[in-house]
């Protein structure tokens, strides 16, 4: 089914099959909206659409497809045509690609490429998985401290087009080792007899090819760059990485942490593609854990069968209060797990962050009890609901709100860096789980309440 969004002169030319028009049309579009015109028709006719694209035009279509059009592509299309797209596709996009596909799949596609294409390839993927190594390619432009700009200028020109970014020039020694980078504009607002070496500040900012991708995403937003260069333990430039790659890393660990805090295990793939049986497992064991623990609730509220036959009307404020601590609990368990994210705070800030907590769940937890109390007396001035005790009711309530309250902001606070510090995700701290463990301790802390404020009367 064609978008709506298509103009009506290519559906036409679509419909009628004229493909010689329409791949004139087309020459004039930029890669991603033929990358939409070709995801809004049918699967029976994208690899058609395709195959109308010069194979430089149709390397740079296929990086901005989704992996499951791609491979649908692959298995339409010849060997050849395959050979020929994976040989212009960009390097860290085609690693991309084959990260996702099955190692004998991978060993073929590596196979149909061109000696130093393959050369490319086998170094990229023998990186460790997650390392800036694969988000890298070795397409950046490279100069020698004792070119002039005239010489940089021509070199730029010559070797240029094929390379990812021309916006860093990149400054390496006769080792190959990288001694600084500098911007294009630089070379451009300078005389042409201008010696490289004379714009040089020594200043750079690098990645480690086995640094782990989080540190890149770190990287571009303390220093607001397009790319940044790659080097290896010896310090020697092995390649670039490009920030529409960073990106792409940056919305993969968001989505990933997002789930987690809903306490669901990361989806590998779009919510739309993922088959139900993927889905229940993906959902069914921290499912099945927060039910496990939700249990301890049954046993605590057990625990307390004596009390509550005594005082009914205290069970009436269970919800209330277990639901007040897991509220507080979450929302600081989603405030501190994004500021470890972003890098706002670490683990050298936890007492900070205890102040700061405990004191917020102090004063919020006052806040609940006033309210908590005023309704408890609306509700006994309209009904007499409480009987003669519900001013010490009410102050059971409070009390207990202000100490859930407290307890759950501390609890949701302090369990991040705590995973942290054990060397785990954060984010596996989901909001469902801390409010599963303030529900059990928030029974214990009401039911503790109620027997100091009612004991001698409803106890």
């Amino acid at each position: 089914m064609i978008s709506q969004l298509v103009k009506p002169e290519i559906i036409d030319l679509i419909k009628s099959r004229d493909f010689t028009d329409l791949k004139d049309v087309l020459l004039d579009w930029t890669p991603t909206d033929i990358a939409d015109l070709i995801l809004s028709v049918h699967e029976s006719e994208q690899a058609i659409l395709f195959r109308l694209l010069p194979k430089d035009l149709a390397a740079d279509v296929f990086e901005y497809f989704d992996l499951d059009t791609q491979l649908h592509l692959i298995e339409s299309l010849s060997k050849e045509d395959v050979a020929v797209i994976l040989n212009e596709m960009a390097d860290d996009d085609r690693t991309a690609l084959f990260e996702e596909m099955p190692s004998t799949v991978v060993k073929q596609m590596i196979a149909s490429l061109s000696p130093d294409q393959r050369k490319i390839a086998q170094q990229l993927l023998g990186y460790p998985e997650y390392s800036v190594g694969r988000l890298m390619t070795p397409d950046y432009i490279a100069a020698r401290e004792f070119w002039t700009v005239q010489q940089t200028l021509d070199f730029i020109r010559a070797t240029g087009q094929d390379k990812e970014t021309l916006n860093v020039v990149y400054v390496i020694d006769n080792r190959g080792q990288l001694i600084d980078d500098i911007r294009i504009r630089d070379f451009l607002l300078s005389p042409l007899e201008t010696k490289v070496e004379d714009l040089m500040d020594f200043n750079f900012v690098s990645l480690k090819v086995n640094d782990d991708q989080e540190v890149a995403v770190e990287l571009f937003k303390k220093y607001d760059r397009t790319a940044l260069p790659v080097t290896d333990s010896a310090g020697m430039l092995v390649g670039i990485v490009t920030v529409d790659d960073v990106l792409d890393i940056a919305e993969e660990e968001a989505t990933e942490d997002i789930h987690k805090l809903a306490g669901v295990e990361a989806l590998d793939e779009p919510y739309p593609d993922i088959s139900f049986w993927n889905m229940i497992k993906k959902r069914a064991g921290w499912l099945s854990i927060l039910f496990l623990g939700e249990m301890l609730t049954a046993t605590a509220m057990g625990f307390f069968e004596h009390e509550i036959g005594k005082a009914v009307v205290l069970a009436l404020f269970v919800p209330l209060i277990i639901s007040s601590g897991g509220n507080s609990g979450s929302q600081a368990t989603t405030l501190v797990i994004r500021a470890l994210s972003l890098g706002e705070i670490t683990l050298k800030n936890w007492l900070f962050v205890f102040k700061r907590e405990i004191m917020t769940g102090l004063f919020l937890g006052v806040i609940l009890a006033v309210i908590g109390f005023i309704r408890i007396f609306v509700w006994e001035m309209i009904s007499n609901v409480y009987g003669d005790h519900w001013i010490l009711i009410g102050f059971t309530v409070s009390f207990a709100l202000i100490c859930v309250v407290a307890w759950g902001t501390l609890m949701g606070s302090m369990l991040p860096l705590i995973i942290k510090k054990l060397g785990f995700d954060p984010a596996a701290s989901s909001a469902p789980f801390v409010a599963t463990l303030v529900d059990v301790t928030g029974l214990v802390i009401y039911f503790t309440s109620a027997m100091l404020f009612l004991k001698g009367t409803l106890l």
